[in-house]
C-alpha cells in the first residue's frame, strides 16, 4: 500500500502546480482583508452637534458661531455638546440674548455633521450617534457573527462536498452581498447583508488554508499557508490607501467587493484536494489530479504506485462528534478552541480600534498593514526553525503582555501607546498565522475541516466579543486592554499541553490522532530516562522514524 505522502513526493511537493495554486489563493485573501476591516473607515466618527436651525426662523441673520453659542450647551472641556441642545422657545432674539437659554434636552431635529474631511460615512448617513452610537459596534459584532456562521456551516460542508465548491460559493456570497450592501438605504439591511458577506469571508479563510495544506508536502506546508496570510497584510495596507482616497462609504465598499467578480474564472482553474478525494473513496478523480500535478511539475508518478493507491479503502466521513470521542483529539480540540478565541480577541480588539490610539487613523492602519506583512513573513521563518509549539506560545505571550502594559500608559502618550499596540498587533498576527498551520496539522484529514472550522468558530466568538468589550471603556478606559491582554497569556500557558507537529506527516484518520502525542512522549522518555530497552522495541523505532 502506498501512502498519499509518497505519491505527492513523486508528483512534486512544492512544484509549479502548488506555486500557482498558492498564488491563486492569495488574490481572494487580499480582497477579504479589505472587506473585513473596511467598516473601520466606513464608520469613522465625525464632529457633530444637534440641529438647531429653529433659531434662524427668529433671527435669520445670525452667524454660525452665534447660532451655536445661543442654542447649544458646552461640556466640561469647553466644547459644544454633541447630544444635547437648549429647548427651543418662542422668544425674540433680544430676549434670548439677554436671558439666555438654560433648559436642555436631547436632539429633537437630528444632527449636523462636519463633512469637510469625510464626505459620507455610516455615522452621518444613518445617524449612529448619541443613543444610537453603540449600533456601530453591534454591527461589527453581527459581521463577526457571519464569520462564525460560516465556520459552523461551511467548514463541515467542505468536509462532505469538497474544498473547491465551498471556495466558489464563498466568492459568490462575498460578491453579491458585499456589492448589495453598498446600495441599501437602511442600516439594519446593511448589517444583515454584511453578516451574509461574513459567511463567505469565513469560507475563504478556512478553505484556502486547507486546500493549500493538503496539496503541499510537509517541508513547505507552513510557508505555503502563510504566503496567503502575507497577502492579507498587503490587503490591509491597500485599505489604508483606499480609505484615504475614497471618503464615501458606499464607494469604498464597492471597491472592496466588486473585484471579487474577476476571480470567478476559478470555476475552471481551482483543483479539488486529491487528499480529500482519496479519503472519500473517489480514487479515480484523485489519480487524475495527481497525474495532472505531476505533469505541471514535470514529474512522473510510477504506475505501480498509483495502482497501490487505488487499493485504498474509502474512509468513513468524519463529523464534529469525532473531535471529542478520542481522548487525545478531545484535548487538542478544546485547547485549540481557546487558543483561537484568545488570539482573535486580541487581534480584532487592536485592529478594530485603529483610530483610538491617538495618531492619524490612516497612518496607523498603514503601519498595522506593514506590521501584518512582517509578522506573516516572520512566522514563515520561525516555524521552520523553532517549530509550531514554541512559536505559538511566544507570540501569544508577547501580544498579551503588550496589551497589559498599555493599561498603565497615560492617555497623553499616544506614541508610546501606538508602539505597544503595533507590538501586540505584530505578535497576534504572527500567532494567527501559526494557528492556521498548527491546527491544520493537528487534526486528521477526515475531520480536518471540522477541526479547523470549529476552531475558526471559536475565533469568531472572539471577534464578536471584541467590539462589545470596547463598550466597557465607559467604566474605565483600561478595562478593554486588560481583557485583551490576559486572554492570550492564559492561552500561551495552555500551549504547553499540545504536541509538536513540525515535519510530521499529516494524519488521515481519527484513530491516528494520538500518534504524534505518543511519539513525542516516547522519544522524550527515551532521551530523558535513558531507557535503552524501549529503543530496541520495533514500535518505538517506527515512532522515532515517523518523527524524524
Amino acid at each position: 500500500m502506498t501512502s498519499f505522502e509518497e505519491i505527492l513526493k513523486s508528483a512534486g511537493e512544492f512544484g509549479r502546480f502548488q506555486k500557482w495554486l498558492v498564488l491563486l489563493m492569495c488574490i481572494p485573501t487580499f480582497l477579504t482583508a479589505i472587506n473585513t476591516f473596511s467598516q473601520v473607515f466606513m464608520g469613522i466618527s465625525v464632529p457633530h452637534h444637534c440641529n438647531t436651525s429653529w433659531i434662524w426662523i427668529i433671527a435669520p441673520n445670525l452667524t454660525k458661531e452665534q447660532q451655536l453659542n445661543l442654542t447649544l450647551p458646552k461640556n466640561g472641556h469647553g466644547s459644544y455638546e454633541e447630544c444635547y441642545m437648549y429647548t427651543p422657545v418662542e422668544w425674540d432674539i433680544e430676549s434670548i440674548e439677554k436671558y439666555r437659554l438654560n433648559i436642555t434636552e436631547k436632539c429633537r431635529d437630528g444632527w449636523v455633521y462636519d463633512t469637510s474631511e469625510q464626505k459620507s460615512t455610516l455615522i452621518t448617513e444613518f445617524d449612529l450617534v448619541c443613543e444610537r452610537k453603540e449600533q456601530h459596534a453591534i454591527s461589527q459584532s453581527v459581521f463577526m457573527a457571519g464569520l462564525l456562521i460560516g465556520g459552523l456551516v461551511l467548514g463541515p460542508l467542505s468536509d462532505r462536498i469538497g474544498r473547491r465548491p465551498i471556495i466558489l460559493l464563498s466568492l459568490l456570497l462575498q460578491l453579491i452581498f458585499g456589492t448589495g450592501a453598498a446600495f441599501v438605504q437602511d442600516f439594519y439591511t446593511y448589517t444583515a447583508l454584511r453578516c451574509i458577506m461574513g459567511i463567505g469571508i469565513a469560507g475563504i479563510f478556512m478553505n484556502n488554508l486547507v486546500l493549500v495544506t493538503e496539496w503541499v508536502g510537509a517541508a513547505q506546508r507552513a510557508h505555503a499557508a502563510i504566503i496567503s496570510h502575507v497577502f492579507f497584510g498587503f490587503g490591509l495596507m491597500a485599505l489604508a490607501g483606499l480609505a484615504y482616497l475614497i471618503r464615501n462609504w458606499r464607494f469604498l465598499l464597492l471597491v472592496g467587493s466588486a473585484p471579487v467578480a474577476l476571480v470567478f474564472c476559478y470555476i475552471w482553474i481551482i483543483p479539488e484536494s486529491a487528499r480529500w478525494l482519496l479519503t472519500q473513496g473517489k480514487n479515480e478523480k484523485a489519480k487524475k489530479l495527481l497525474q495532472k500535478a505531476a505533469s505541471v511539475n514535470k514529474k512522473n508518478i510510477p504506475e505501480e504506485m498509483l495502482l497501490q493507491l487505488m487499493e485504498e479503502k474509502k474512509s468513513t466521513a468524519g463529523n464534529m462528534l469525532d473531535l471529542f470521542r478520542n481522548k487525545h483529539l478531545r484535548k487538542i480540540t478544546l485547547i485549540s478552541f481557546y487558543l483561537w478565541f484568545a488570539n482573535s480577541l486580541v487581534y480584532y480588539g487592536l485592529s478594530l480600534n485603529v483610530g483610538s490610539f491617538g495618531l492619524n487613523i490612516y497612518l496607523t492602519q498603514l503601519v498595522f498593514g506593514v506590521v501584518e506583512v512582517l509578522a506573516r513573513i516572520q512566522a514563515m521563518f520561525i516555524l521552520g526553525r523553532y517549530g509550531r509549539k514554541k512559536c505559538q506560545t511566544a507570540c501569544l505571550f508577547l501580544s498579551g503582555i503588550a496589551c497589559l502594559i498599555i493599561t498603565v500608559i497615560p492617555k497623553d502618550l499616544p506614541v508610546v501607546t501606538t508602539v505597544l499596540a503595533v507590538i501586540g498587533k505584530l505578535s497576534s498576527a504572527c500567532s494567527f498565522s501559526i494557528s492556521y498551520v498548527y491546527a491544520a496539522e493537528l487534526f486528521p484529514t477526515v475531520v480536518r475541516q471540522n477541526g479547523v472550522g470549529l476552531s475558526s468558530v471559536s475565533a469568531r466568538f472572539g471577534g464578536i466579543t471584541a467590539p462589545l468589550i470596547n463598550l466597557l471603556c465607559i467604566y474605565h478606559y483600561a478595562i478593554p486592554m486588560a481583557i485583551y491582554g490576559s486572554s492570550p497569556v492564559i492561552a500561551a500557558a495552555l500551549c504547553f499541553l499540545l504536541p509538536e507537529t513540525h515535519n510530521k506527516e499529516l494524519q488521515d484518520r481519527t484513530e491516528e490522532a494520538g500518534v504524534i502525542q505518543r511519539s513525542d512522549e516516547a522519544v522524550n522518555g527515551n532521551l530523558m530516562g535513558g531507557n535503552t530497552e524501549q529503543r530496541d522495541d520495533p514500535a518505538a523505532k517506527h515512532i522515532e522514524s515517523t518523527i524524524l
